[in-house]
């Protein structure tokens, strides 16, 4: 089987160094190729462009992992949905007619949902800039391959953490945390497994569906995620207060459809997902 994806940066190389594992060919489209291990045959591509490399008519699996440079709304949207709508383009140029395409999304595509349990019956209301321009592209996506012999499906990813993507240790470490004074959950998917969701839905058996949550199995309030950290980490306990609402809002995002696919986590839940963190386990790619 030969594997496209389009926008091989951390996520997209280490779901790449997977398929290739599994033998496969795996072809990364980046801005930078010579970045990539050698598993990976790069190729130079600016997915905000249409000029894009010529498609090999083997393709059998397209991953569209694209991520904005910047959090401004221009940004995303020359990433996301311009991006995808490139990539979408150059296959209809090259008559390549993959059969299954995954793109990356986001669970920012739901509200704030106010502690509620989301799933993928879960209606899409996005509340800012961020997830109603990934909501677009997915649009975009499910419009595109309808009545084609491509199966579309978006990966509504959760926060990524894992190598290199410390943000709330470097917080703890800084003695920045704050315990918010009112429960917050969050959601959250270990880099390892987000890569790993994203081969397996790619590559099983049996159809996929055209929605999954990529999120672990705990929906943890931040209080208990950063508590732990220092723990672990030999600090004191991050103080409490007030604390402004973040992109991801107040949700507990479920992953039981995925799971129910026979995916299983490697880290079901922050505890060992920080854990190897801490311990060093893993590299983030270039």
């Amino acid at each position: 089987m030969t594997v496209l994806i389009a926008g091989c940066g951390d996520l997209g190389t280490e779901a790449g160094l997977r398929f290739a594992a599994a033998g496969h060919r795996v072809i990364g489209w980046r801005r930078s190729p010579g970045k990539l291990p050698t598993a990976i045959e790069g190729a130079a591509a600016d997915l905000a462009t249409a000029e894009l490399p010529p498609i090999p008519a083997d393709v059998d699996v397209v991953v569209v992992a694209i991520a904005a440079d910047t959090a401004t709304e221009s940004a995303y949207r020359a990433a996301y949905v311009e991006g995808l709508a490139n990539v979408l383009r150059a296959l209809k140029r090259d008559g390549v007619t993959p059969r299954r395409l995954l793109f990356v999304s986001s669970t920012a595509v739901y509200s704030d949902a106010a502690g509620a349990v989301v799933d993928e019956t879960t209606p899409a209301e996005p509340g800012s800039f961020s997830g109603r321009i990934i909501l677009e592209a997915e649009e975009l996506l499910r419009s595109t391959l309808a009545n084609t012999a491509t199966a579309g499906i978006a990966l509504r990813l959760g926060g990524i953490y894992g190598p290199g993507r410390t943000r709330l240790i470097d917080q703890v470490r800084s003695r920045q945390a704050v315990i918010p004074d009112q429960p917050r959950h969050t959601n959250r998917i270990h880099r390892d497994d987000a890569a790993a969701a994203i081969v397996h839905l790619a590559t099983m058996a049996s159809e996929p569906g055209a929605i999954y949550l990529g999120v672990d199995e705990d929906p943890a309030e931040l209080g208990d995620v950063l508590r732990f950290l220092a723990k672990e980490m030999g600090y004191e306990e991050p103080q409490t207060g007030p604390l402004a609402i973040a992109r991801g809002g107040d949700k507990r995002c479920s992953s039981q459809r995925l799971r129910a696919t026979g995916f299983e986590f490697e880290y079901p839940s922050y505890v060992a997902g920080y854990r190897a963190i801490l311990a060093g386990k893993g590299v983030r790619h270039p």
